[in-house]
């Protein structure tokens, strides 16, 4: 017996070893500042999203995190760029990830691949969108507003934040359900497309709560309705296209972080903790509500089925819809 507990003593001594050396490179990463790759540009919901995210990430790994803004072609650039990045843990791609999955199924041939190319890190939350208008325009609610465009006989621009994006395909499925047209001006994002809206250049678009409020706090923007299943916090008094007579028209915009795959996994599991902590920090929360953000964490495993679920989800609706990129 006591010949067998030295060598059960003496294996399990080995695998402490072998196990210490192997998490050595967690406590070694990182050396030096890290890359996150964002796809639209700043002011917009990914951006303010990932900054908000990176600044105490950026503290909790001792490094800074440099956010490089990469917007165009409904995210389909900066993920093309993340994509080809090194897989040692120096970037990361912060990804609005639903806007990136239409995209995949928009485009004949996408630079990248969320579930090919990429490794999941973490799920960071969700940011709904909602239709904004110019306030000149004589609508109040969804039915006035279906009736203005109507009217209208496909003399109007409409706004999205990019061929492929999210927003620009809830506006060619909205102008399906009413059966109406106008003329799709795309955008490179928010920061690009709202103050043509605020100007009148367009007459409606389908933004995130997190870059539209600002404008519709100042008066300069109105809000019609909320393209999710719930009302948000910070608009009340605003209904749900649901609410308002339109079914069947609430959709989740989740925001994740990805790393180039073939990323140490030691890596993986470090930013995976690290993030998990700042989501669940009761102080981020709260002010991350304030500007529309609902934070909200999945673990890697999760992150990779809700992407595949998602790639699958807007497939199936683009084919369906018959969604042409412009």
């Amino acid at each position: 017996m006591n010949n067998s507990k030295t060598i059960l003593l003496g294996i399990f001594g080995l695998l402490t070893a072998f196990s210490s050396a192997f998490a050595a490179p967690e406590t070694d990463w990182p050396k030096k500042p890290i890359v996150a790759i964002v796809s639209f540009p700043a002011g917009g919901s990914t951006d303010i999203f990932a900054r908000s995210v990176t600044a105490p990430l950026s503290e909790a790994l001792g490094q800074s995190i440099v956010v490089e803004n990469k917007p165009g072609a409904g995210g389909m650039i900066g993920l093309g760029a993340a994509a080809k990045a090194a897989p040692d843990g120096y970037t990361i791609h912060i990804s609005a990830m639903t806007n990136q999955s239409i995209s995949s199924a928009l485009f004949k041939n996408p630079p990248a691949d969320l579930q090919k190319d990429f490794a999941p890190v973490a799920l960071i939350g969700t940011v709904p969108h909602l239709i904004v208008i110019n306030p000149n325009v004589p609508a109040k609610n969804l039915p006035e507003l279906i009736a203005f465009i109507k009217s209208k006989k496909g003399d109007f621009n409409y706004a999205s934040q990019g061929n492929g994006s999210l927003s620009h395909l809830e506006s060619t499925l909205f102008m399906q359900r009413i059966g109406a047209t106008g003329t799709h001006i795309p955008y490179k994002g928010s920061s690009f497309a709202l103050p043509d809206l605020i100007a009148g250049n367009t007459l409606m678009m389908f933004d995130s709560v997190t870059a539209s409020l600002p404008h519709i706090q100042s008066g300069k923007l109105r809000p019609i309705a909320i393209a999710a299943a719930e009302r948000s916090p910070l608009m009340p008094n605003v209904p749900t296209l649901g609410q308002d007579g339109m079914k069947q028209f609430d959709v989740e915009n989740f925001y994740a972080v990805y790393v180039p795959k073939g990323t140490p996994p030691a890596v993986i599991a470090k930013l995976e903790r690290e993030i998990r902590k700042i989501l669940t920090n009761p102080d981020f929360k709260a002010r991350m509500a304030t500007q529309g953000i609902h934070p909200q964490f999945a673990n890697s495993e999760q992150l990779s089925q809700i992407t595949a679920s998602e790639a699958a989800k807007w497939e199936k609706v683009v084919k369906s819809a018959n969604i042409k990129v412009d």
